[in-house]
């Protein structure tokens, strides 16, 4: 939903110039059709099926974002007690909410349980304990899938692997049986269902399958010692293409077919949790030139965005396609240059030698697929304000996170009364 039109960059039918004038940069810009569209794309896939589409607060959790998924009909995956808050905020009923985690304290436990969340995704024994103890306290019972680490290699950046053994998720494969003995003891809880995820950012289906494989196998093992397992939760974490290469990743349908295939035979509810796949390239990040700078031995194009507004480079080394708004002549000469932001940070660099047609101060440049992991993990490093965030709807837009101002973020500080 990002396209040139007559020679300018466009989210729907706005020009992101007009957004750039009206709310300044850097910014968010984010695409309803966009986010429509990916979430359909899993509804179709499972037409037909026991499913439940939990998008993954995490990626991008704005209240007009959950708000138009929650429309569509989508649940949602909460990692923290902020996001169940944000997600019950948005309108959401605590029946289509999954909360997952590894470290879950007793307040966001209990809140949850207030809320009425359809599944606490237990990720330790430890946990297990404290969630029974709380829900035995309020007369209530908490339904429950164990969160199992399969040791499986997902093939992703090491930072975002969750499926190993040596990763901090879940409990090991060797001890599900024993886990899941315990648990049907206790009063406070009451088992579902089964939970795995292995990574994100995974364009191979391959370790899916491997994932699903062993899922279907332990649910029968469960089932064969009594306990009744009727969901089964897959997780998350299918990739986008980042490069330009759409065949080089899984599509949705793909995906959903391998889920099918693996869980057929099973008759559980399928919950998926799609997160970067739904808001990754429903987003931008419109950034303006502020300086261009000749080193030593390359060029230095400054802009106006930096890590701190979007930290995925800095973070994972990841790749952005950037793109300038107002679109280059056809044959126009390309030149290598370093897209960095002002932040005091060598790390704080969006591209290194990327190539790209001549660049002018004042220019605007867009940063595509930042719709996932851009805005929600930004902060005030430099006591930069956080980037504004923008929605379109066709010819309308509207401000749906505002720039705070330098002095809003100052005056948060408080100065005791002894110094």
């Amino acid at each position: 939903m990002f396209e040139y039109t007559n020679g300018e960059m466009c989210a729907e039918d706005v020009a992101l110039s007009v957004i750039a004038a009206e709310v300044g940069t850097p910014a968010y810009v984010y695409s309803c059709g966009a986010f429509e569209s990916r979430f359909h794309e899993f509804e179709t896939a499972l037409a037909g099926s026991n499913y439940l589409i939990c998008y993954a607060m995490k990626a991008n959790s704005n209240q007009a974002v959950l708000q138009l998924l929650a429309g569509l009909g989508a649940g949602f995956d909460a990692v923290s007690g902020g996001e169940v808050a944000r997600a019950v905020a948005a309108g959401v009923q605590g029946k289509r909410i999954v909360f997952s985690g590894v470290g879950k304290s007793r307040d966001e436990l209990s809140r949850a349980l207030d809320a009425g969340v359809c599944q606490f995704n237990v990720e330790s024994e430890a946990e297990l304990a404290i969630l029974n103890e709380i829900a035995c306290s309020k007369g209530r019972v908490a339904p429950i899938a164990i969160r199992v680490n399969p040791n499986i290699d997902a093939g992703t950046h090491s930072k975002i692997s969750t499926g190993k053994a040596d990763n901090k998720f879940g409990i090991p494969i060797s001890r599900v049986r024993e886990v899941y003995q315990n648990a049907a003891c206790l009063d406070g809880v009451r088992i579902e269902g089964l939970d795995m995820h292995i990574g994100s950012q995974l364009t191979d289906l391959a370790p899916y399958r491997q994932a699903f494989n062993t899922a279907g196998d332990l649910v029968r093992m469960l089932r064969g010692d009594g306990h009744a397992i009727d969901r089964l939760d897959l997780g998350g974490g299918l990739g986008i293409d980042y490069q330009g290469d759409a065949d080089a990743t899984p599509t949705a349908a793909e995906y959903c077919a391998l889920v099918r295939q693996c869980t057929a035979e099973l008759g559980c509810e399928i919950v998926i949790e799609p997160g970067r796949y739904i808001s990754g390239h429903s987003g931008i990040l419109l950034t303006e030139v502020i300086i261009v700078k000749e080193g030593e031995s390359r060029t230095f194009v400054v802009v106006d965005a930096a890590m701190n507004d979007l930290l995925r480079p800095a973070m994972y080394g990841a790749f952005h396609r950037i793109e300038p708004v107002i679109a280059p002549q056809d044959g126009a000469t390309l030149m290598p240059c370093d897209i960095v932001g002002p932040v005091c940070e060598s790390s704080d660099t969006f591209a290194m030698q990327r190539q790209m047609p001549q660049v002018d101060v004042g220019q605007l440049l867009v940063i595509q697929g930042a719709g996932a992991y851009g805005a929600v993990m930004a902060s005030e490093y430099n006591t930069r304000p956080l980037v504004p965030e923008v929605l379109v709807r066709g010819s309308r837009f509207a401000v749906i996170r505002h720039r705070p101002s330098i002095d809003d973020i100052i005056a948060r500080d408080r100065i005791p009364s002894w110094l």
